[in-house]
């Protein structure tokens, strides 16, 4: 409160001098353009409480893809999911499953061993997962491929939370989907690091999601603090969890059964969710010579809060209204202007939110051969910087697309951001889906180019109800991002100034381009 008087008396003052000074006037506000009114126009509405935050499955689904539809259809859009009476509209259906019973029961020799009620937390990634009877087999930090198939098999692996010195989370990856892949019949972690079992009890009790139709693994995994690790272990010949990371940081480490057997049970709930992708196309003038593919996800949480609370929905005005804001202009402007060579679509993805399932959905079903785009462009969360600044890359160096971009960005007589900092990004938003798929995909955007307002906006407004069109939202700088997409797809859609193969052989055919 204090902060704030403060700053209102030093306003007062300076206008007060301004007012005295002959000659003196205040700045006229600048006047938003045609572009920036059009922006904030589609950011208010996808983002209104009417659209309900926008969740899958809801009347606010209904009402984004009629919205965008609508707009796309009146841009001169073409509808593009190349599926007979689907027209505009891609269906998904999800899976959402909702953990529903967890038990765990541990036998030492013959003697079952009586530990606390849920001081294990029991998970798994299917309907319902029993294993009985196993025994458990220590494998350390599991970070390396030590541990072969044959030793894992009938075994549930017991792997320590913590990490060696010097290792990050990035570097270990995915520790227990490896030893599951690895053939263990469940995964029994050792909370010993920065988590607690009451921290991952509020993860993991959340409903999970996946795309209907892929191969919904029966994996089972569990969680077990050390203070129950060590009741666990009295009796054998490691009694504690400090014997257990001394041997598991030895220099050579091998795995070695702990004499003990496990019975793990977990059970979920299903429940199906229909769903869409938008799809729309901007024909071009030469259908063999592969398209360029714009995307950003329509999805968000609907109500994310709860009473007393007065504001309940997440709206998800930058997140990602911003990005479905940008390409519809963007391609109100690309169809304005002259043919490209090449087909672009428009896709608004999806479940983004839940997993980047709508592009994995995409990536199983698109509208043409995944090979066939040559490059890919995905907008999320603009908006967060003025125009004119520094533009970042999200993945910079991780596609052929680098020199093109470098070269749109030079005649646009802008700069790229120094470094890779964007790239931090990369396993968070739709592009990685693609990317997985080898579709050369890339998230180009003024704000990626300031990580320290990306940063601040993930601390405070991120997957909250405060993310709500207003003045926070700056759409010179969304604006700017319009002109940017325009620039790469027309520069990705020119046969000559992007060659690949197909287009070449096109050219030395004699077809005209």
């Amino acid at each position: 409160m204090k902060r704030a008087g403060v700053w209102r008396s030093a306003v007062a003052g300076v206008l007060l001098v301004g007012a005295l000074v002959p000659g003196s006037a205040p700045a006229a506000p600048k006047r938003a353009t045609p572009l920036e009114i059009a922006l904030k126009a589609h950011v208010e509405t996808l983002a209104s409480d009417d659209f309900g935050g926008r969740e899958p499955g809801t009347d606010g689904e209904t009402k984004t893809l009629r919205y965008l539809a609508r707009q796309w259809f009146d841009i001169g859009l073409e509808a593009g999911t190349n599926i007979p009476g689907s027209g505009w509209f891609a269906p998904v259906e999800l899976v959402e499953r909702e953990p529903v019973l967890s038990r765990a029961t541990f036998v030492r020799g013959k003697k079952r061993v009586s530990l606390p009620t849920d001081s294990v937390f029991v998970v798994t990634s299917g309907l319902r997962s029993l294993v009985q009877d196993a025994p458990l087999l220590f494998v350390g930090h599991a970070t390396g491929g030590g541990v072969g198939r044959a030793e894992l098999a009938g075994r549930v692996a017991v792997m320590l939370d913590s990490l060696p010195a010097g290792m990050s989370a990035a570097d270990a990856g995915d520790r227990a989907g490896r030893l599951l892949d690895a053939g263990a019949l469940g995964v029994l972690t050792v909370l010993d690091g920065d988590r607690g079992l009451e921290d991952v009890v509020a993860r993991r009790r959340r409903a999970g999601y996946a795309v209907a139709g892929d191969s919904l693994s029966n994996e089972i995994e569990a969680f077990i603090s050390p203070a129950t690790t060590d009741l666990l272990l009295t009796g054998t010949a490691h009694p504690t969890v400090a014997e257990l990371r001394a041997d598991a940081n030895a220099h050579r480490f091998t795995p070695y059964p702990l004499g003990i057997a496990g019975t793990f049970e977990a059970t979920s709930d299903e429940t199906r969710i229909k769903t869409h992708n938008l799809i729309g196309r901007l024909p071009g003038r030469n259908a063999t010579a592969g398209a360029v593919l714009v995307m950003a996800h329509w999805d968000h949480f609907g109500e994310c809060a709860s009473a007393p609370a007065e504001d309940l929905i997440c709206n998800g005005a930058i997140d990602n209204a911003s990005g479905l804001a940008v390409i519809t202009e963007a391609a109100r402007t690309l169809a304005k202007g002259k043919p490209l060579d090449r087909d672009v679509y428009f896709v608004a993805t999806t479940a983004e939110e839940l997993g980047l399932l709508g592009a994995m959905a995409f990536a199983e079903n698109p509208p043409i051969r995944l090979d066939r785009f040559v490059a890919a462009f995905n907008v999320d969360s603009t908006g967060l910087v003025p125009a004119g600044g520094p533009i970042g890359v999200v993945g910079k160096g991780m596609t052929r697309l680098d020199p093109l971009i470098a070269d749109v960005v030079r005649r646009m007589k802008r700069k790229l951001a120094v470094g890779e900092g964007a790239n931090a990004y990369i396993k968070r938003q739709d592009s990685w889906v693609l990317m997985q798929h080898d579709v050369p995909t890339v998230m180009v955007s003024g704000s990626y180019g300031n990580m320290e307002r990306i940063e601040r906006f993930m601390e405070d407004t991120y997957h909250r109800p405060g993310d709500e069109a207003g003045d926070r939202i700056d759409y010179g700088g969304m604006a700017d991002d319009v002109n940017l997409q325009v620039e790469l797809v027309r520069a990705f859609a020119d046969v000559k100034r992007y060659p690949t193969k197909a287009s070449t052989a096109v050219q030395k055919r004699g077809q005209t381009p």
